[in-house]
């Protein structure tokens, strides 16, 4: 039930952030209001969303692969330890961009995606060849995490569009640090999954 409580929690503030620019306006990551104190917006941006469609991907997403590693995480590191995660790729996956964007008066950023990269990126640790539905289309997990990665990389490169590219690497990489701090184990267990196939 806690990725429900998150899905419920993001989606109400998001929606309510909508009809209230002003909200909006106070929870969005902007590097000048982050440099005069108010540091909540390193986390707060992960709480509000673009539109519905921004929205809906990354709630979709977080569902199917939150619901998953809720029962995975939750046994071992509780209730406390799983919000910590998700909090904790809302914040990692924004720090390289605020130390990049920190004197910039025009940037601003919102949106979950960086934890929901976290959550999504750990469970491809555990499942590289189960499979994902891409727009419907059965794709491994693995192929998934290496075109997502490939065009993030040249995404955020070519900059023509306002997503946060970065974000979402950053986020990745800390579910998988995060899942192999707590069991070492699981590298060897990932190359051994990759190769199973050829075997």
């Amino acid at each position: 039930m806690i990725t429900l409580g998150l899905i419920a929690t993001i989606v109400v503030i998001s929606v309510v952030a909508w009809q209230q620019p002003r909200l909006l306006d106070a929870l969005i990551y902007w590097p000048p209001a982050v440099a005069r104190g108010e540091w909540w917006r390193l986390l707060s941006h992960g709480f509000i969303h673009a539109d519905g469609t921004h929205l809906l991907f990354n709630m979709v997403t977080l569902y199917f692969f939150g619901t998953v590693m809720e029962r995975v995480l939750v046994p071992h590191i509780g209730v406390i330890g799983f919000l910590l995660f998700f909090l904790g790729g809302v914040l990692l996956a924004m720090l390289p961009t605020h130390f990049r964007h920190r004197r910039d008066p025009r940037y601003r950023s919102l949106g979950a995606s960086g934890a929901v990269s976290a959550v999504l990126f750990a469970y491809i640790l555990l499942q590289p060849w189960s499979l994902l539905f891409v727009f419907f289309v059965p794709v491994p997990a693995i192929i998934f995490a290496a075109c997502y990665i490939g065009y993030s990389v040249w995404a955020q490169r070519q900059g023509t569009d306002n997503i946060n590219h970065s974000a979402h690497l950053w986020g990745g990489a800390w579910g998988v640090l995060f899942m192999l701090w707590l069991e070492p184990g699981l590298l060897p267990r990932f190359f051994a999954e990759l190769l199973a196939p050829l075997g």
